[in-house]
């Protein structure tokens, strides 16, 4: 059953998650509490990868699509209020992460998967544009590589676990929240205490 346009994501729901984190307080040290901050950024991108399914499905077409996908980002990308400065860090590496993604999502909408190179490929370019300090470079490389796997292309965690630690390990975090996503797009559930 295809999701009705404009509840693909609320900002009930992400506003759900800020609440819980604030609540519960966020150690990233602590495995279950770094899973929540995994469970906000996966929600999200489960969100990006039903909206891109209903449109290969047909049942969006193009402009639906690139409106849905603004309006999640708009929700998911907005300042947040917080008084903690830490959690307040935190949330705005998982804003970081899904960046890419939704850059990937509305190019992939615009012009389809790259086709120059393999996922691996892009993010190793992505990595070298980094280490220029060429960001712009090296966000493009990372979309191209999101673009890839959103056509069904794997991204490989050895790949991942390669990166220094940076913006570009922090986007291909996200490409890997929406590659799980793609291959498993269930919803991540608020309450789940697993």
């Amino acid at each position: 059953m295809s999701t009705p346009p404009g509840e693909y994501y609320t900002e009930e729901r992400w506003q759900n998650w800020l609440d819980r984190i604030e609540e519960e307080g966020v150690d990233p040290e602590d495995e279950d509490s770094a899973r929540l901050l995994l469970n906000l950024q996966d929600d999200a991108a489960i969100a990006i990868a039903k909206i891109l399914t209903d449109y290969e499905d047909g049942t969006l077409d193009e402009e639906t699509t690139v409106d849905e996908l603004a309006g999640v980002r708009e929700i998911v990308l907005d300042d947040i209020e917080m008084d903690d400065e830490e959690t307040l860090m935190l949330i705005d590496g998982v804003q970081t992460s899904l960046v890419c993604v939704f850059y990937a999502a509305e190019e992939y909408v615009a012009e389809g998967p790259a086709e120059e190179a393999t996922v691996a490929d892009y993010v190793g370019a992505a990595a070298d544009a980094e280490a220029e300090e060429d960001l712009d470079a090296a966000l493009g490389y990372c979309v191209q590589a999101g673009t890839r796997i959103i056509d069904g292309d794997e991204l490989a965690m050895d790949v991942a676990e390669d990166l220094e630690y940076g913006l570009v390990s922090e986007w291909v975090n996200g490409l890997d929240s929406l590659q799980t996503a793609m291959s498993d797009p269930e919803v991540v559930e608020e309450e789940d205490e697993s």
